[in-house]
């Protein structure tokens, strides 16, 4: 059975909730009620990763592990 995790209010619902909020303040489906209850955490390992990735990149394409310039705008370009 699927379980999200509200943002709003901070819960677990499971999928076959009545009361089960809709669209954007839920985030998965996930397997597990656990891991719907650790759903921030799991996003923001996530982001950590994804950030770290970018800061890789901009290193090798700069040579300065430091540089903060990239813009993901492609009519920056």
């Amino acid at each position: 059975m699927p379980y999200w995790f509200n943002i709003r209010t901070g819960k677990v619902e499971a999928h076959e909730d009545p009361g089960r909020a809709q669209g954007g303040d839920l985030m998965g489906p996930y397997e597990t009620e656990a891991e719907a209850a650790d759903a921030l955490e799991t996003a923001r390992k996530r982001t950590e990763a994804w950030d770290e990735e970018d800061r890789r990149e901009r290193e090798w394409e700069t040579g300065d592990p430091d540089s903060n310039t990239w813009d993901n705008n492609p009519f920056n370009g």
